[in-house]
């Protein structure tokens, strides 16, 4: 369940940190009227990300053998790829996200258009809602669907808590923080699907077959209790071989220096910005 709630909460903040934006540049400027468009967008973003989120999963469970195993190891890779992307995406982005949803949400005001204000919301919130629907189809490979989507749900009701937070300029909660820790606890945990995709590739022949590294299953296996956790979370493996292990590691390694090297671009410090009076 662990990295379902990561997921969800990170990828629920990120989507509420645009929305809380969005309604406070409207509520300083006068325009209330147009929330209505904001959340119009919103619920429709959230029910086109379930509906694919739903036939990624069905598609998943119709498969067998071979076959299921190459969607796996894709669905897995490509949920790599993605998760990355995103994680360094917000790590340049984020100083300067609140000043381009302004220009636009201006922009959109300019025109006289509340579609383009729902537009807007509907495709920020939409990006997270694709995303986090195929972080959880990667994650659900190794964790479980009931879990996934238990820790999912639970960690977007936590970003719902905290975007309201945003909205209201609480200051308790540091996004700079939070961005670079989870940024650091979701690369692990793509290391861990990556390590996955290599064995699904491997049961499907797409891989060659290597030697054990370990076998621990006597004394931690992956299948129950804290072996299990640390599969989900960590792409542990109590039989993991010498592929699997060099590409969690050769990712890790790699994504981490880049990660945790000083950059230009510095997140929003506090949650402070969003914040409008309310009176």
């Amino acid at each position: 369940m662990a990295p379902g709630f990561l997921l969800g909460l990170r990828e629920g903040i990120e989507a509420a940190l645009v929305v809380s934006i969005v309604l406070a540049f409207l509520a300083r400027t006068g325009n209330r009227r147009h929330f209505g468009s904001v959340w119009a967008g919103v619920g429709l973003a959230i029910l086109f990300s379930i509906g694919v989120g739903a036939v990624l999963f069905a598609t998943g469970t119709e498969l067998e053998g071979q076959a299921e195993q190459l969607f796996e190891g894709s669905a897995m890779v490509l949920a790599v790829g993605v998760l990355t992307w995103m994680i360094f995406w917000m790590r340049r982005q984020a100083a300067g996200i609140r000043r381009s949803l302004e220009t636009q949400v201006g922009e959109a005001l300019a025109g006289g258009s509340s579609f383009g204000i729902a537009a807007l919301a509907f495709l920020a919130v939409g990006r997270e809602g694709l995303e986090t629907a195929l972080f959880f189809l990667g994650a659900a490979a190794s964790a479980g669907t009931t879990e996934t989507i238990l820790g999912g749900t639970l960690g977007l009701l936590a970003a719902v808590a905290v975007g309201y937070g945003l909205y209201r300029g609480s200051r308790w909660f540091n996004l700079r923080t939070f961005f670079r820790v989870s940024g650091i606890l979701l690369i692990v945990f793509a290391a861990g699907l990556l390590s996955h995709g290599v064995h699904e590739f491997t049961g499907a022949g797409l891989l060659p077959e290597t030697a054990r590294l370990w076998d621990l299953t006597a004394i931690l296996p992956h299948s129950g209790g804290p072996g299990q956790w640390l599969r989900t979370l960590f792409g542990y493996s109590a039989t993991m071989t010498i592929l699997e292990f060099a590409a969690w590691f050769a990712y890790v390694v790699a994504v981490l220096l880049v990660f945790l090297r000083p950059s230009r671009g510095v997140p929003v410090t506090t949650a402070s910005e969003p914040a409008v009076e309310t009176a």
